[in-house]
């Protein structure tokens, strides 16, 4: 099972990271409609931050993120999805016992490791360029503040050397 396969299918909803039912079901091999009767007969497995139903609007909006939409009766449920949190697919290993279902949440769990550890190092290399730059734009600062000082004082000084100067002029004399 490919990482960027799987990574295609980890949608963020409600600021988690989760997997539809139906995407879950083509991964397992399985019919949507017998992975949903699986979690609803061991519903106490999955405590609301394991797995939520999506509202209506929320299922339009991810529909919208298909590439393309397959038209077809039976495409799409009526029924709003399932979406399980990463704990809630680890947890769904638990009633899903097939060696099918057992490598592919092996390869799920590593797409959800892989993710949280680029999403890691991605947050640090944000902190590094943010302290970067806060340090280089105060140093900037510095140097346009001391160029601006000598322009002014340039400035004034060439100011004075051109007005005309008042009192006793020795060569008029």
């Amino acid at each position: 099972m490919e990482l960027k396969t799987i990574q295609s299918r980890i949608y963020e909803i409600r600021g988690q990271k989760v997997m539809l039912d139906f995407d879950l079901a083509e991964l397992y091999e399985t019919e949507t409609k017998r992975l949903k009767e699986a979690v609803r007969r061991n519903m106490e497995r999955f405590p609301p931050d394991f797995i939520f139903e999506l509202s209506r609007s929320e299922y339009n909006a991810v529909r919208t993120q298909f590439a393309t939409l397959e038209s077809g009766k039976g495409k799409f449920s009526k029924y709003p999805p399932f979406a399980f949190t990463e704990q809630g697919v680890a947890m769904l290993s638990g009633i899903l016992n097939s060696p099918k279902a057992i490598h592919v949440n092996i390869a799920i769990m590593r797409t959800f490791v892989f993710i949280r550890q680029f999403a890691l190092s991605h947050r640090d290399l944000t902190i590094k360029l943010n302290e970067l730059e806060a340090k280089y734009d105060q140093q900037f600062k510095d140097v346009y503040d001391a160029i601006n000082f000598l322009l002014a004082k340039e400035n004034q000084l060439s100011h004075q050397k051109d007005r005309k100067r008042i009192g006793f002029n020795k060569e008029s004399t």
